[in-house]
């Protein structure tokens, strides 16, 4: 721990700042769309999107390498790459919930695969482990900005369509019945899961970032009365979990990505085995005071 606070103090060491604020930053859309990912029980069609991320910044390495379209940022490739597979993912469940699981594992694969296609012909090395896993010690400046700017936009849109949310999220067919466009706010929804995914793969990468769009508020529904509740507990079980996974990692020279989701995934586990212990006595209690009338 003391290591971690020389580490963050030292001006000759930013990036461990830029990591801490990355966290922090992070936290607030993995507490808000988080929740809802959780509370829609979208999380298959969330890893789908992150996944398919890996084609975008395949095909933009690509370009960039061999010149046919110089300079392009494979965070640009990525985002194009992310509201498509939203777009698709989304028109196919609204318009056939049969084939919903077979479009999403197939995009999921196509994706993936089409990325590492486009990176086995890049010119020169590429590797995807950075991709796939993230380096939150490498975020830059730019990086947090574009945090802080998404963070601003989901927080304006968590609270102008606050109810709308809660209703969708509930009970859809009611929601459609008071006149709430439900299809909107659920492309809407992804596109902007879609976009959040691909800065924060470059927190915990690809593969982890369902992870943490799950684990933290899935910890909050333990104890949360309702969806405002979930985001502000799942906002703060991020931040620490994130602070947390961070001074480990540092200390012990742990992938930090790595590290906070296994944080993440023991308190879940954790509040998971206690819950189910109170379940079975509470049900236990209940059996005894039945026999004792």
């Amino acid at each position: 721990m003391m290591e971690f606070l020389k580490a963050l103090f030292d001006p000759s060491m930013p990036f461990v700042r830029n990591a801490l604020l990355a966290g922090l930053l992070s936290s607030v859309l993995f507490g808000v769309l988080g929740t809802i990912v959780t509370v829609k029980r979208i999380a298959g069609l969330a890893g789908a999107i992150s996944h398919a991320v890996l084609g975008g910044i395949g095909m933009a390495l690509f370009l960039s390498a061999t010149g046919k379209v110089p300079n392009l940022s494979p965070m640009l490739g990525a985002i194009m790459f992310a509201v498509l597979a939203a777009v698709i993912i989304g028109v196919v469940s609204m318009r056939a919930r049969q084939r919903e699981d077979t479009v999403i594992n197939a995009i999921w694969a196509i994706g993936m695969s089409i990325g590492v296609l486009f990176m086995a012909k890049t010119p020169g090395y590429t590797d995807p482990t950075s991709y796939l896993f993230g380096n939150i010690l490498l975020i830059s400046s730019r990086d947090l900005i574009m945090l802080g700017i998404l963070d601003i936009i989901v927080l304006i849109l968590a609270w102008r369509f606050y109810v709308q949310l809660e209703a969708t999220s509930f009970d859809q067919e009611f929601s459609q019945v008071r006149g709430i466009s439900t299809n909107a706010v659920f492309l809407v929804l992804l596109s902007v899961t879609a976009i959040a995914i691909v800065l924060l793969q470059t927190f915990v990468g690809i593969v982890m970032v369902i992870a943490m769009l799950t684990l933290p508020a899935g910890t909050a529904g333990f104890h949360a009365r309702n969806m405002l509740g979930m985001m502000l507990l799942a906002w703060l079980y991020s931040s620490l979990f994130s602070v947390g996974g961070l001074v480990a990692g540092w200390s012990f020279d742990l992938p930090v990505g790595a590290t906070v989701v296994v944080i993440a995934g023991a308190v879940f586990l954790g509040f998971s085995f206690f819950s189910m212990l109170g379940k079975r006595r509470k049900k236990a209690r209940g059996k005894v005071e039945e026999a004792n009338r």
